[in-house]
């Protein structure tokens, strides 16, 4: 039997440890990585609606809208305008919200840097370009 080198199974393993690492982080803060990530959007561009956020986050219009309610709920978002049925209503980050993300931002950090991965910074950079073309060729799904 020959070797295959088999990259994308390589990069969903790594992908599970590195989401397990990320949610220890988050956990540490008080959320979980989907909070996080609705929070880091929310503050890095406060008009968003949840469909939006849906697309930034990677997960079905419905799951969002469980995970919005939830963070409606703690806190750490709030509703901006009436919304309702086929009215767009936009979400923004609260006090509480931006405490939580700016207790997590600095641990995910530190877990992204060269050193922590194991790595130089210009393998890093590689590697960042590379997932970038990969998750693009995926993401239209050519599978050639």
């Amino acid at each position: 039997m020959t070797d295959r080198v088999v990259p994308l199974w390589d990069l969903v393993q790594t992908a599970h440890l590195a989401a397990r690492r990320f949610a220890e982080v988050f956990a540490e803060a008080g959320l979980t990585p989907a909070q996080y990530r609705v929070l880091a959007s929310l503050a890095d561009d406060d008009d968003l609606s949840q469909a939006d956020l849906a697309r930034a986050v990677l997960v079905r219009p419905q799951s969002m809208g469980r995970l919005v309610a939830a963070m409606v709920e703690q806190g750490l978002v709030e509703r901006a305008g009436p919304g309702g049925r086929g009215r767009r209503t936009g979400l923004e980050i609260t006090s509480a919200g931006r405490e939580a993300l700016d207790r997590a931002r600095p641990a995910a950090y530190a877990l992204n840097e060269p050193a922590a991965l194991g790595v130089d910074a210009d393998r890093l950079a590689a590697l960042v370009e590379t997932l970038a073309v990969i998750r693009t060729r995926l993401s239209v799904g050519d599978r050639r």
